[in-house]
């Protein structure tokens, strides 16, 4: 059985059989704020890599949901493996009975649903990539439901999508208070920005420094030390 480090922690993780481990789920796993006090959802937790991350803060409390039996077992497998404690579900976010919880993190589908034959075949990248079973739209009205008043939601996703983002939020009474934009290369285009969303009128949004993927030193410290 092959393994691989979680970056910026001591954990290391069984090779997924389902989803390839990339750069997004570890610039979120950055990006979150979580304290020991808090209950933290992840949404399509896939092999548990965001749950880990959010380990290392030591929060009271971490769950997980995913669309499918074997990606829990997987995630529950290399949980363990880390001595790492979650309650996890095989659930949709839209059918899912839980919380409130102070921190819900969630690493979307990126690709609104388009024709059938560009869309993979593969059941597992399809469920990640491709918003057939989980749009904007339907993530924050889960949100809205399953977050406390006080509470954060963070989230990783297309630059070129961030207007939308930022239009669906308020549509259910969410706003962003940080923000950080993600390059591939220095002087390349955004590819993706990372979100922190509260329930409030008069949130000011701070624009943290941004990180280039081919520049290690500016990627964030993870808050709360390192496990």
């Amino acid at each position: 059985m092959k393994y691989d480090y979680l970056n910026g922690t001591d954990f290391r993780m069984i090779r997924s059989r389902y989803y390839r481990f990339n750069s997004d789920t570890e610039l979120l796993g950055r990006f979150m704020k979580v304290r020991r006090k808090d209950s933290v959802l992840d949404i399509g937790c896939s092999s548990g890599a965001l749950l880990l991350y959010a380990a290392c803060r030591r929060p009271a409390a971490l769950y997980g949901i995913d669309l499918f039996a074997e990606v829990i077992e997987e995630a529950a497998e290399n949980l363990k493996n880390n001595h790492v404690s979650a309650e996890l579900s095989v659930s949709r976010v839209q059918d899912f009975k839980g919380g409130p919880f102070d921190v819900i993190v969630c690493n979307p589908p990126y690709f609104r649903t388009g024709p059938e034959e560009l869309k993979s075949r593969d059941q597992y990248a399809r469920a990640a990539r491709h918003e057939e079973y989980l749009t904007p739209d339907e993530l924050f009205k889960s949100v809205r439901r399953l977050l406390k008043d006080n509470g954060s939601f963070c989230l990783v996703h297309r630059a070129s999508r961030l207007t939308e983002l930022i239009l669906t939020a308020e549509l259910y009474g969410m706003r962003p208070d940080r923000m950080r934009i993600c390059y591939k290369t220095t002087g390349g285009d955004a590819g993706a920005v990372l979100l922190s969303f509260r329930f409030s009128k008069t949130v000011q949004l701070k624009t943290e420094p941004p990180v280039y993927l081919d520049d290690r030193n500016t990627f964030p410290e993870i808050n709360g030390g390192i496990q």
